[in-house]
């Protein structure tokens, strides 16, 4: 049988968490970036040395990490971006490598949830690259119901992605998200048949 590692990533408000909550409502791992990523950025002493030493000691309060002091940090400033994304993605690839071959022992499949595949150049990590798309002003109506988002900072946030033209020349399967949770839900259920058919040939 065959063992695939599969990438599930998407533009912000794309759905691309909700696309990942069915896939482990169907049984299956989903390693996720921004977990690996929040972890590191709490507990790991090289990274938050790191963080204080390029973004100053009000990137922490106390142990806890500031992260609305930093979000204003990074995402009005390409520089910084980079720079946090230089002490992270490293790191949290590692980290997601690890994971992936311990599950693969137990399991066909396995999906890593992430934002930045494409930005941060790792697609070669995965044998397929799923992309969750949705138009900008659906996007942009979720986040700012579901995360209060004001639209300077959708766009903000948007403007540091790739675009979504860009990144469906690119992936495997491209599974739109205009509509309801219960359509999208469908759309998993049709990759899981589709993946299951790939791995048993």
């Amino acid at each position: 049988m065959k063992k695939l590692k599969i990438a599930v990533t998407g533009n912000i408000g794309s759905g691309k968490s909700s696309f990942c909550k069915f896939l482990e409502e169907f049984g299956y791992p989903v390693i996720k970036a921004d977990d690996i990523a929040k972890d590191l950025l709490a507990n790991d002493k090289k990274v938050k040395r790191e963080i204080i030493k390029h973004f100053g000691i009000p990137a922490y309060k106390g142990d806890e990490l500031n992260k609305k002091f930093l979000a204003d940090q990074v995402f009005s400033n390409q520089l910084k971006l980079n720079r946090i994304n230089s002490i992270i993605h490293p790191r949290v690839i590692r980290k997601v490598n690890s994971l992936m071959d311990k599950q693969l022992k137990t399991s066909g499949l396995i999906f890593h949830e992430a934002a930045l595949i494409y930005e941060a150049d790792i697609e070669d990590l995965f044998d397929i690259v799923i992309l969750i798309s949705a138009n900008y002003k659906v996007r942009m109506e979720r986040k700012k119901i579901h995360d209060n988002f004001s639209e300077e900072q959708f766009a903000m946030r948007d403007s540091n992605q790739i675009p979504e033209e860009e990144k469906k020349k690119c992936a495997d399967f491209v599974f739109s998200n205009n509509n309801t949770l219960h359509n999208l839900k469908t759309k998993a259920e049709l990759l899981i048949k589709i993946l299951n058919g790939l791995i048993q040939q």
